[in-house]
């Protein structure tokens, strides 16, 4: 594949804006048209999405659909018009699930997902299922990284990350079991934005692990990201972050010595404290590999028990790492397992404590141990997002200048369980400060 220019790749999209200019009176048929321009252009390049004979004249029909349901633009729906990428592992009404996977589809179809009738009811229309590695694992799928084709997107929502930063979608759905929502984004260079666990139903997709999978969301800023959340995420008025600088936490020792970018990172660290952020540096995570283990354990034993059946019958039919896992999985003791499950309050309490202690309100990390790696035979490493996952915290990335190669890098901050609403209020300052 020849080498192509950065600018041909990607490009901005804000969903904010063509949300007021559909209200004020553009046609989302308008807006369907431009991206048929921009899919032609750029989708052979990235393949971000699963293909679909007669893409846009469906699209059209339910442009013309959705104007008919809404003629008044007062009494329009929150998302009226925006164009949506959905990972596919949700099932959605119209569409095959597969998963990234060669197992026969109708295995695992099912109704559609609650946060896809969600979407649609807010107005979003679907432009299509996006990539995925198999089962929201390792195994990778075809899609390319928009900066630079020659490296990953990330994953496991790869097409879902690459997607929105080529300007293919306004928002876009994935999942994070380990960090599949924030290192995509991060090495796409765009927003992504896991909630605290449970708070987006995870009803109607293919589980990887009951215990860990979080709904989160792709968006090119955070302006566009809250008008996501606040359409779609339970209880989400009324917990605005209080009218200061937050204080940032940075969690020193053998968890940030997973990054190979450090040097990037204090540099980030620099230009929030020279504008006022108050920081705090904490020794919180030593025993990261103890919390690995836990996490790994619990993911696998779980895949592997939602898979017994599947993997009986059609374990030819796995790659080879899903299959790996699978098999590591059933390995794991039922007390391993619960063990592993109860550990995840016990360390998301830990983490409170500490913040409390130190008057924390963010904790402030690299959001991948580096830039994209070249090629697309591997997703990248999770280690940065493992923890929080685990813990069930909330966590957004935040594009934070460019490393290696002119690539991407990413800053994940996370806050307490539940604190939603003030990370993403926080959030739009310190993306103010690095864009």
């Amino acid at each position: 594949m020849s080498q192509q220019p950065i600018e041909s790749l990607i490009q901005p999209l804000s969903l904010v804006d063509d949300l007021d200019a559909m209200r004020r009176g553009l046609s989302p048929l308008v807006m369907v048209e431009r991206l048929s321009a921009r899919f032609a252009e750029v989708e052979d390049k990235i393949q971000a999405f699963v293909a679909e004979e007669n893409r846009f004249d469906r699209l059209r029909r339910d442009a013309e659909a959705l104007l008919d349901r809404h003629p008044q633009r007062a009494e329009r729906p929150p998302l009226f018009g925006a164009l949506l990428g959905i990972k596919d592992i949700f099932h959605a009404g119209g569409f095959t699930t597969r998963a990234g996977a060669a197992l026969p589809p109708d295995l695992f179809a099912g109704e559609e997902a609650k946060i896809v009738t969600q979407l649609k009811q807010a107005g979003a229309l679907v432009l299509g299922k996006t990539a995925t590695t198999e089962f929201a694992y390792f195994e990778p799928g075809p899609t390319r990284n928009p900066h630079n084709p020659a490296h990953t997107p990330g994953g496991s929502s790869s097409g879902s990350a690459a997607a929105v930063a080529a300007g293919l979608a306004h928002l876009a759905l994935g999942t994070q079991t380990v960090g599949s929502v924030i290192r995509p984004a991060a090495y796409c260079g765009i927003v992504g934005y896991k909630p605290s666990f449970d708070r987006v139903s995870t009803q109607g997709l293919v589980t990887f692990s009951k215990s860990a999978d979080h709904v989160g969301f792709f968006c090119q800023n955070v302006a566009d990201m809250q008008a996501v959340a606040e359409a779609l995420v339970a209880d989400w008025a009324g917990g605005e972050a209080p009218a200061r600088l937050p204080v940032l936490g940075v969690p020193d020792g053998a968890y940030l010595q997973g990054s190979t970018a450090l040097d990037a990172f204090e540099a980030q660290i620099r230009q929030l404290e020279k504008v006022g952020y108050p920081l705090r540096r904490i020794s919180v995570l030593d025993d990261i590999e103890s919390i690995d283990a836990y996490h790994q354990d619990m993911i696998a034993a779980e895949l592997a028990l939602g898979h017994e059946g599947w993997f009986a019958k059609h374990g030819h039919l796995y790659r080879p790492r899903t299959a790996a896992l699978i098999r590591y999985g059933g390995t794991i003791s039922l007390a391993r397992l619960e063990q592993a499950r109860e550990h995840r309050m016990i360390f998301r309490e830990r983490i409170h404590a500490a913040m409390a202690d130190d008057g924390v309100d963010l904790w402030l990390c690299p959001a991948a141990p580096d830039v994209a790696p070249a090629g697309i035979a591997a997703t990248g490493d999770p280690k940065m997002n493992m923890p929080w996952t685990h813990a069930g915290l909330p966590a957004l990335t935040l594009p934070a200048g460019l490393g290696k190669l002119g690539l991407p890098l990413g800053l994940q901050l996370v806050a307490r369980f539940g604190a939603d609403p003030a990370l993403l209020h926080w959030a739009r300052g310190i993306e103010a400060l690095f864009r």
